[in-house]
This record gives structure tokens, C-alpha cells and sequence, in this order.
């Protein structure tokens, strides 16, 4: 009877508590680092993901020769190219498979193959042997190339869905400011007209109240934050881009990190319903030391000062190194 494959996981614990179920249902074999055969990773910051792999005691240190390392996290092209060099000359082989959420307002966004999918890249050879992995995890595995190209195609997905994010909570914010100013004859009625699929999505979920989710801000602020850098990388400035980061960053220091990417549509809101929610103006004031109004925009220099991406603003997201040249 031949061996089943074994396999280790590490990183955050929603996404992880996925794979162990998925891979277990595929057959696979749960086991420590040196014993794996593949090793799964998903980080929501570059800083964890390097630790992961290049610590002292890292993936890198630990895997045992020949084993397959897959990447789920959000990275930058020239990390994922990075790894794939280091892992060749440690005898180990790397995927890049970054992975998208279809549906971001859903409470168990995770819980559905359907509701996932996977880019993946890297060696042929290494990208043949992670085939039943990847597919294990996401519905749909899009193969995009060498090392490299799969970060840089979920970097192009991230750009897009994180503008129809911001755009359709800003519409929404637009009728119900206008419409509640309007006259009971003159007034509005409905919802925002939808423009996309995302948007329809969180328009949903804004219409009813749907802020919680598997799927969080600080996994969609780290996807930004990637595409940010990969950016930077090649000296490229995306005002949009920047402008979208800003929001969500303003949200998570409010204590929004948690929740799903719906709750944006709070910070157009009042006050009152922001603390229903269990959120705190107060904390945007200490964090850029004064009103939100005065240093969130305004003034370069001071948003230069306050809020450094290799740092992060508030505590505990540490962010993607190097964006701050922008």
C-alpha cells in the first residue's frame, strides 16, 4: 500500500483551517515541516511571509529536500522569483498561487471551492506536481507562466476589485447623502445601481448590514499593499491605487481590520453607527495626531510622516516594505 502524501501549513488560521479541511478531504496527510512532502503557506504580510520562508528556523531551513512549497499569499513578482531561486538551490521546488476570493461580502467566503480561485506560476515541472494541490483549494486554477507572472496577474485583479470596491460604497454614500437632503415628492427611492458583479456584492451587503466576514479588510489591505509594491518595484505611481489604501488603512485604524470589506461604507457614514459597529473615531485622532480631516489627505508631508508602508499605521499590520518611496 503506498504511502498518502503528507503535508504542513503554515500562516494565517481562517485560510489555514481551509486547506488542512480540503487537503484532508483530497487525502493528504497532516504532518510536521520536515516530514511534508508540500507545505502550504498563506501570510497577510510580507514581513510573516519572508519570516516563513527565510527565518533561521524557516521553511526554507526546515522542508526536507525535494519537497513542493505553495504559496497562497499575496506577493510582489519579484519575491515570487526571489523564492523560486532560493528554493532551486536548497533542492526544493516553489508555486506561486495567490489566491482570490469571487464573492468578498460573504460571511464564509472561504467555505466554498466555487467562491475561490488560484493563480498559479512557476517551473513547469513544479507547477505540474502542485496541479492536484491547488485544485484541491480553489474551483478555478488559472496557470499563468513562469515564476513571477502569478503575482503579477493577482496583482491585476487586486487593482480592479479594490476600485469597484471604493466606487460603489462612494455611490452608495452619494444617493443616500443627496436622497436624504431631497424633499419626500423629490426623494429617491431604492438601491445604488450595481455596475459590476463586486459591486453588486457590496452593495448587498451595505444595503443589509452585512459588515462581518471570513474574508477581512486586512486581507484585502494586504492584497493592495502587494500590488502597491509591485508597482514601486518598477517605479510606477497609481494614484487610484494609493487613494483606495488610504480608506481601507483609515477603516483598520478605527478597528475595522476584522471585518468584511462592506464596513468601507461606515467611514462615509455617522459616527453612531460606526460605534454600533464597534469602531472609534477617536483612535484616527491619536493615530494621526490630530483630526482625521487634517492629516488624512491634505498635507504630503505630514501623511509621509504618519504613515509609513513599511511600518504600517496601526498596530499589528506590518505591511509591504519599500512602497513608501511613492
Amino acid at each position: 500500500m503506498s504511502r498518502k502524501a503528507a503535508f504542513s501549513y503554515r500562516g494565517d488560521a481562517t485560510v489555514g483551517a481551509m486547506v488542512d479541511a480540503r487537503l484532508r478531504e483530497a487525502g493528504y496527510v497532516r504532518a510536521e515541516v520536515g516530514e511534508a512532502d508540500v507545505v502550504v503557506t498563506y501570510c497577510t504580510s510580507q514581513t510573516a511571509l519572508e519570516d516563513a520562508y527565510f527565518d533561521d528556523e524557516g521553511l526554507v531551513q526546515q522542508a526536507r529536500k525535494g519537497c513542493l512549497l505553495v504559496d497562497l499569499s499575496p506577493s510582489t513578482p519579484s519575491f515570487a522569483r526571489e523564492l523560486n531561486a532560493v528554493a532551486v538551490v536548497s533542492d526544493l521546488a516553489t508555486v506561486e498561487a495567490p489566491i482570490a476570493v469571487r464573492d468578498l461580502s460573504r460571511p464564509d467566503a472561504f467555505a466554498d471551492r466555487s467562491n475561490l480561485v488560484c493563480f498559479m506560476g512557476g517551473e513547469e515541472d513544479a507547477v505540474r506536481a502542485a496541479a492536484g494541490v491547488v485544485a484541491a483549494v480553489a474551483g478555478e486554477v488559472r496557470e499563468t507562466g513562469g515564476p513571477g507572472s502569478a503575482q503579477l496577474a493577482r496583482a491585476s485583479h487586486t487593482l480592479q476589485t479594490v476600485a469597484q470596491v471604493v466606487s460603489a460604497v462612494e455611490a452608495d454614500a452619494l444617493r443616500r447623502a443627496v436622497g436624504g437632503s431631497m424633499t419626500a415628492p423629490d426623494r429617491m427611492e431604492g438601491r445604488t445601481e450595481a455596475a459590476s458583479p463586486t459591486a453588486r456584492q457590496v452593495l448587498s451587503a451595505v444595503e443589509s448590514g452585512g459588515f462581518e466576514g471570513s474574508y477581512t479588510v486586512e486581507m484585502l489591505m494586504a492584497e493592495l499593499t502587494a500590488a502597491l509594491t509591485a508597482a514601486d518595484d518598477v517605479d510606477l505611481i497609481l494614484p487610484q491605487a494609493e487613494a483606495c489604501l488610504h480608506l481601507l488603512e483609515l477603516l483598520a485604524v478605527i478597528g475595522g481590520a476584522d471585518k468584511g470589506p462592506a464596513a468601507l461604507s461606515l467611514v462615509y457614514g455617522e459616527e453612531a453607527a460606526c460605534a454600533e459597529q464597534g469602531l472609534d473615531w477617536t483612535r484616527a485622532e491619536q493615530a494621526y495626531g490630530g483630526s482625521e480631516e487634517e492629516d488624512f489627505g491634505e498635507d504630503d508631508e505630514d501623511l509621509d510622516r504618519d504613515y509609513d508602508y513599511g511600518a504600517g499605521l496601526y498596530p499589528g499590520y506590518p505591511g509591504y516594505p519599500g512602497y513608501s518611496a511613492n
